[in-house]
């Protein structure tokens, strides 16, 4: 309290109080003394008494409501013209001699570390992923392996097979390192928990690239938004068939999606660029030929743009995956201030 109240001058009251967690009222109260011991509030007139209370608990002990739960007890007592407490009285009574608890052996799952990932540049994080293709055949199907650069929505790598591999999805990630001039330690790859991501053949080829891997964490579905999404567009547009009739089907369809996407495709999040002009840095033309055209627009009908003159739109500065919560100014100011106080009560 002391260290507290020798740096109010310097940062005033309300940081310090929200910085201890108190209220105002309790930090002046404080700073006059310690605070005398409170008396026991006396229960109130309503509750049971402790012999009530022990018969409530000898009835629940007996041999006939030993394995039924206080809703049973309570409904086969009033069918027998008899009223002790409440259900909830009956808990109350149970939780106060440390008898109620789970009973079932529930999974206790660790806490995983969320995998907060960013990228302000191509070819910094990729993500990728494998998803099946239905085909004719029942229980056979195509896999379609897809890797995506988060920052542009590029697909860099794709292929089709008819397995799912280690061995193919480690040809794909290391043809396509290649091929885009990744240089070692600059790329993240980020996946699922799935065997071919986890596998020891995909970890020593990352390891032998100088690629650093990122997974979701278990049981977390949404850890991985980029791929998911590419696979929903993917299966969404007006080429995708409902069936694959073989292998050559995936591979032509590929061969036509693939390209749409890339230099087609007006991304939504990527102020309605396609995704190879934000991969090969060919945007700010567009943007200038559409700022342009807005501002010819406003000029010759200003009263149409309510909102003002309107704007082509920018890219985002970084891209993430599971982003940080953002810490306000007023909340830094408050981690400074406790930190201080910290530091000057070691200090006393």
């Amino acid at each position: 309290m002391d260290a507290a109240v020798a740096i109010i001058d310097d940062v005033g009251v309300q940081p310090v109080v929200e910085a201890l967690g108190l209220c105002r009222a309790t930090f002046y109260r404080r700073r006059l003394g310690p605070v005398p011991p409170r008396e026991p509030a006396p229960p109130p007139a309503r509750a049971l008494a402790a012999c009530e209370r022990a018969v409530v608990l000898d009835i629940l002990h007996s041999d006939e409501y030993l394995d039924a739960s206080p809703v049973e007890v309570y409904s086969d007592l009033l069918s027998q013209g008899k009223y002790i407490c409440s259900v909830r009285t009956m808990y109350r009574v149970l939780e106060s001699a440390n008898e109620v608890r789970e009973r079932r052996n529930r999974a206790k799952r660790p806490v995983y570390q969320k995998p907060e990932l960013v990228a302000t540049a191509p070819n910094q994080v990729w993500s990728w992923d494998i998803s099946k293709l239905r085909t004719g055949k029942p229980f056979s199907y195509l896999f379609l392996y897809v890797i995506l650069d988060i920052y542009s929505r590029y697909v860099v790598g794709w292929m089709i097979a008819e397995r799912e591999n280690s061995n193919l999805a480690t040809l794909l990630i290391e043809e396509t390192y290649i091929r885009h001039g990744v240089e070692p330690e600059q790329l993240i790859l980020h996946a699922d928990n799935g065997p071919q991501m986890v596998s020891g053949t995909t970890a020593q080829l990352c390891g032998k690239l100088g690629i650093m891997r990122s997974h979701n964490r278990p049981y977390v579905s949404n850890d991985n938004p980029f791929s998911e999404s590419l696979f929903a567009t993917g299966k969404q547009h007006s080429l995708f068939p409902k069936t694959f009739g073989g292998l050559d089907d995936g591979l032509f369809w590929g061969r036509q999606f693939f390209p749409w996407y890339n230099q087609k495709h007006c991304h939504s999040g990527l102020a309605y660029l396609t995704p190879q002009q934000v991969h090969m840095g060919t945007y700010m033309n567009v943007l200038e030929k559409r700022q342009t055209a807005l501002d010819a627009a406003f000029a010759r009908n200003p009263e149409r743009f309510v909102k003002g003159a309107p704007k082509a739109g920018t890219l985002p500065k970084a891209v993430w995956i599971n982003p940080p919560e953002e810490k306000k100014e007023k909340e830094i100011m408050l981690e400074l201030a406790a930190n201080r106080i910290k530091t000057e009560v070691i200090a006393h």
